[in-house]
């Protein structure tokens, strides 16, 4: 059993290091301020070819896995970014797994290299308001007319709608009364047609660079090419989505903790109160000698389940287990970072209160960490299922 990072892994966590470099804790600080999605920041890891580090060689990817994509995501967050930058280009290094999995040669000729030179920008439409995390109560309708489907319904919190022109989204294709299972939902990748989709932003706690949205969709036209596999199998296929998108986010989370960690005994050898560096105290060493030890904790189970996928063994309870563990030990280490700055840690200029306010992301989405814990109960410990 061998811990130590691949020289390739080192290269990635370096370059994506160097991509970052620019883009200091002050320009995150404005966009925080300010809004405004990161156009120039998308545009470095796109011109630098890191935007296509999970998809296949063939249509100008890396063709690397979900273990390279974590450690990108991780680094990404954990130069300070946080999950500002790292949910500025999530979509594109996983989002569209589906269509790699179960498009056809032409649909992934057509989609992908502009996702990967982002050229393309894409939203993933599947919450709806009214569903929540029951993804097989979704309403949202599609039906068919000749060689089009016409599209009516809403969806909910759906990042970068505001500057994507393109949508993966998850539609019912039959009444709920009439399926069995899972069956009756389909998904499609197409245009975001704006005469057709009104996108409402939602003000939010923070990572306010960005958006977050509520949709309405009234008659959108979708072609019949731009649907993905076989009508009424959408829900299996967004399921291959769903392990690798909770691996990415517990190393988003983990490098989170880590930037705020890093602040935080920064400034603890620095500040001085009574002759004495404040982290010459036992009460601001052990808080944060626990987040240390939790975080490195929590990523052994990121990359255990990242080294899972790609062995394409069973990962579904580490995936969920390291979303956990990531996004508890991420807010921890945020929260004690700001203990540790006292008063200072509420103001802006020092980031951790930044900081603070995305940890909360991963602990809310995309599964609560209540549905997990059931989860882990029911398929690992063989309890009855609760809900």
């Amino acid at each position: 059993m061998n811990f130590a990072p691949t020289p390739e892994q080192e290269q990635i966590k370096a370059a994506i290091e160097r991509v970052c470099a620019p883009f200091d804790a002050d320009y995150w600080l404005t966009k925080d301020r300010e809004g405004g999605f990161p156009h120039d920041f998308h545009q470095a890891l796109a011109e630098s070819g890191w935007l296509g580090i999970a998809m296949p060689e063939a249509y100008g990817g890396a063709g690397l896995g979900i273990s390279e994509a974590a450690l990108m995501m991780h680094t990404i967050s954990a130069t300070g970014a946080g999950l500002s930058g790292a949910s500025a280009v999530h979509m594109n290094i996983f989002g569209l797994h589906p269509v790699v999995v179960f498009g056809t040669d032409a649909q992934k000729a057509r989609w992908l290299p502009p996702l990967i030179q982002g050229r393309d920008k894409a939203c993933f439409g599947v919450t709806e308001p009214n569903a929540g995390l029951n993804t097989l109560k979704l309403q949202t309708r599609a039906v068919r007319d000749g060689d089009h489907y016409v599209v009516h319904g809403q969806k909910v919190f759906i990042s970068t709608a505001q500057v994507a022109n393109k949508i993966l989204l998850l539609t019912r294709t039959k009444p709920v009364e009439e399926c069995k299972g899972t069956e009756g939902l389909t998904l499609f990748y197409t245009d975001m047609d704006r005469g057709r989709i009104e996108v409402h932003e939602i003000e939010k706690l923070g990572r306010k660079c960005v958006d977050t949205n509520q949709l309405f969709i009234d008659g959108l036209r979708i072609p019949v090419e731009d649907r993905v596999g076989e009508e009424g199998k959408g829900f299996s296929y967004i399921l291959h989505g769903m392990n690798p998108e909770r691996i990415l986010i517990a190393a988003e989370a983990v490098g989170l903790g880590r930037a705020a960690l890093a602040r935080a005994a920064g400034y603890a050898a620095e500040r001085e109160v009574f002759g004495r560096p404040i982290g010459q105290n036992q009460g601001i060493q052990h808080p944060l000698a626990e987040a240390w030890m939790d975080l490195e904790a929590a990523h052994l189970m990121v990359q255990k389940a990242a080294w899972l996928y790609d062995q394409h063994l069973p990962c579904a309870a580490e995936a969920n287990a390291a979303k956990f563990l990531g996004a508890e030990a991420g807010y921890r280490a945020c929260e004690r970072a700001i203990f540790t700055h006292g008063g200072m840690g509420y103001a802006k200029e020092y980031h951790v209160e930044r900081y603070l306010r995305e940890s909360w992301i991963p602990r809310l989405a995309p599964v609560s960490p209540q549905l997990i814990l059931c989860f882990i109960a029911e398929k690992v410990l063989g309890l009855p299922k609760s809900y």
